[in-house]
């Protein structure tokens, strides 16, 4: 273990997504039964008007569709921002149950992440970096030992000693509402670094499947001017530039 690099997958997700967005919005409007909803809904391409939806901002029937991704190498730093997004769904590896002791192979260090900003100071930082590390494995065997080595009751107080940088893996349910709100937030580039890929993975593997869906999904800057003000990058035409060929 060591040093570890984001990795993100679509798990599971709802089937036709499309489809069913425009089912459910067709519902709105139709004096028709559901089976001929159904019927009319998948004898034509509902593209068009998915996308028609998506222009208009009638985004309550996308709630109807969901994505659930696995999520590994990613800090507990990026975990404490990203469960601030509470209409999503969460299940978090445990450090009081998995104990980073038993996790450890050859070089005996937990899994962590490092900021590509300590990446580009060179060598010597990374080996310092990677040192400290080390240090902090050794300060949690030695709360494990202390405290009884028992598992779970040593884990959760031993744990203390680790830092941000520490790996977790999840999965992370969200509707396309609050993805589409998700991605707006997090996928700006004042966003931090860690949680910026993320979202950026995600979009990226979203639109592959749904593309309709997510054809205006990004950071707010997509749809008119910065909603930072002030505090915007100033990179507004790249960004637009990088979203349009994700």
């Amino acid at each position: 273990m060591g040093k570890t690099k984001l990795h993100v997958e679509i798990l599971r997700h709802t089937l036709e997504p499309e489809e069913l967005i425009a089912m459910a919005a067709k519902l709105c409007y139709s004096s028709a039964d559901i089976d001929g909803l159904k019927e009319g809904v998948s004898k034509k391409d509902q593209a068009p008007f998915v996308g028609k939806l998506m222009n208009l901002g009638h985004l309550s029937p996308v709630e109807h569709a969901s994505f659930t991704f696995g999520i590994e190498g990613v800090s507990r730093s990026l975990l404490a921002q990203i469960t601030r997004h509470r209409l999503a769904s969460f299940s978090v590896k445990s450090q009081r149950y998995v104990g980073e002791v038993r996790d450890r192979k050859e070089d005996g260090v937990f899994n962590y992440i490092i900021p590509p900003s300590i990446e580009a100071l060179g060598e010597d930082a990374i080996a310092e970096y990677d040192r400290q590390m080390e240090q902090m494995q050794q300060w949690y065997d030695g709360w494990v030992e202390r405290l009884g080595n028992t598992g779970e009751k040593s884990n959760q107080d031993a744990r203390f000693v680790l830092p941000n940088a520490s790996e977790t893996k999840m999965i992370v349910t969200m509707n396309i509402r609050e993805l589409l709100h998700f991605f707006e937030l997090r996928c700006c580039e004042r966003a931090q670094w860690e949680i910026r890929a993320l979202a950026t993975e995600m979009l990226r593997q979203v639109k592959d499947i749904a593309p309709y869906l997510f054809q205006q999904a990004g950071p707010g800057c997509l749809k008119g001017s910065c909603p930072e003000d002030k505090m915007t990058c100033g990179k507004m035409n790249e960004v637009r530039e990088l979203f349009k060929n994700l």
